[in-house]
């Protein structure tokens, strides 16, 4: 688990897709690439909002991925270009790498990758470099893409400046280089991209961070189904409201066991603190936090700080504006949350009879939480969920940040079929643009592999 991404040798005639990439780049630079990277999407089966809180959860990478090429260039530049004509052309020097937060275009998230690694090895010459990339996951679907990016970039500029990394510090770079972008996410992403494995799922434990097999049942498959609403997590501040939601529910709850609350951010450090249960942690959070919405004021004046610490010290950039927090809901969510993947995990390495339905329970009682408490759903989520559900699922849940993007099902093999079809009828069928977007937005995934570095024979 602690060795390097894996270095690969394929054919690349043997390839269509590989094939397809290394002929653009060749048009487009004038060259052959060096070689090729890429770094997959992700499905998380149950853990949601909860990584950054310090917790546990249980994704699984996905077959779709970002791939890409790569020459090197004396030139002191990098140069990206994208099969996707939506996405335009970006060159930049390598000594003046800058990331917009305030525009979140593609190539920021390839620089997140560049610039994690350059800071890590204090590299003060960057190789230059050409690239084309080619993505298989529906962008803003919840299923991780712009981690894939970021994981695919840090890789491939490792590479590049030959250096090397086991794959537990490069995902902890990455994920640390994302904040780049504004995004305060907790890590997931990053771990599973790169310390997947085909055929297993993983639960990603953190501080440290390790990744453990978990099989799942025989007798079920995923189905992933895109809602088709996009959700961008750098281009609003829903998710990070959310982060900084828990994090003041943290220091409230710290605050009321008298611990020192200054010294500590996340949910789960408050549990290790107490040295209890997550169910007292739930009793505790009714006890201390009320239901209605905190004010600014209330916080400061609970914690004893000043309005102007609690912009610099909790809030973060793009939250300066948010005036109500619900800190009872997102810390209950949390904790709920954690008890769910450990439940989930502990059913897989059980396999009873029953455990494909008591799996399913737990998926349907995350995302009740995910729409009522962390409010992270929307409309077309929660009809997407309800028509899996009566097509056949014995559980459907919201997948990734939310607020658009996908469901994760779990069904019964013996009814795939038909359910694919019955879902098909129910939500693409009537519309026209999610029609045309079918072929990407509903599909079964099994246990997919990690980032790694192609070399061709």
């Amino acid at each position: 688990m602690t060795t390097n991404p894996p270095k690969l040798k394929t054919t690349v005639a043997a390839n269509e897709r590989v094939q397809k990439l290394k002929n653009a780049h060749e048009q487009k630079y004038g060259k052959s690439p060096l070689f090729y990277a890429y770094a997959p999407g992700r499905v998380n089966l149950i853990g949601e909002h909860i990584d950054y809180c310090g917790y546990s959860v249980l994704p699984m990478a996905i077959e779709q991925n970002i791939l890409a090429t790569v020459s090197v260039n004396d030139a002191g530049t990098i140069q990206l270009a994208n099969t996707n004509p939506h996405y335009k052309d970006f060159t930049v020097s390598c000594a003046d790498i800058k990331i917009d937060r305030d525009d979140p275009q593609w190539y920021y998230y390839f620089l997140c990758g560049v610039k994690g690694i350059q800071e890590n090895f204090g590299i003060s010459h960057l190789a230059g470099m050409q690239c084309v990339l080619d993505g298989t996951i529906p962008p803003s679907s919840g299923l991780s893409s712009s981690s894939a990016l970021v994981c695919c970039a840090g890789l491939l500029t490792m590479e590049a400046n030959n250096k090397s990394l086991s794959k537990v510090a490069i995902a902890e770079i990455c994920a640390k280089c994302e904040h780049y972008i504004g995004t305060e996410g907790g890590g997931m992403d990053q771990s599973i991209s790169f310390m997947a494995e085909e055929g297993t799922a993983k639960l990603i434990e953190f501080n440290p961070l390790r990744a453990i097999d978990v099989k799942l049942p025989d007798g079920a498959v995923f189905v992933i189904s895109n809602c088709c609403v996009e959700m961008n997590k750098a281009a609003s501040s829903h998710f990070n409201i959310r982060v900084v939601e828990c994090r003041i529910a943290t220091k409230m709850l710290a605050k009321a066991r008298n611990l020192e609350w200054s010294r500590l951010f996340k949910l789960a450090q408050v549990q290790a603190e107490l040295k209890v249960s997550l169910g007292e942690m739930l009793s505790l959070v009714d006890e201390v936090l009320h239901t209605e919405p905190y004010s600014r004021e209330e916080i400061c004046k609970t914690l004893g700080i000043t309005p102007e610490e609690l912009c610099t010290d909790l809030l973060s950039a793009n939250t300066q504006h948010v005036t109500h927090f619900k800190l009872h809901q997102r810390a209950r969510h949390v904790y709920g949350e954690a008890e769910r993947v450990l439940q989930f995990e502990s059913v897989c390495d059980s396999e009873p009879a029953e455990s494909i339905q008591l799996l399913g329970d737990l998926m349907n009682q995350s995302h009740a939480s995910c729409r009522n408490l962390y409010e992270c759903s929307c409309p077309e989520l929660d009809q997407l969920v309800d028509i899996c559900l009566k097509s056949g699922a014995v559980g459907s849940r919201l997948t990734g940040a939310g607020w658009g993007g996908c469901a994760v099902s779990m069904v019964p093999t013996e009814k795939m079929d038909s359910f694919l079809q019955a879902v098909r009828k129910a939500f693409y069928a009537p519309d026209p643009r999610k029609t045309t977007m079918e072929k990407q937005s509903l599909f079964m995934s099994k246990p997919g592999g990690g980032a790694a570095i192609l070399i061709e024979e």
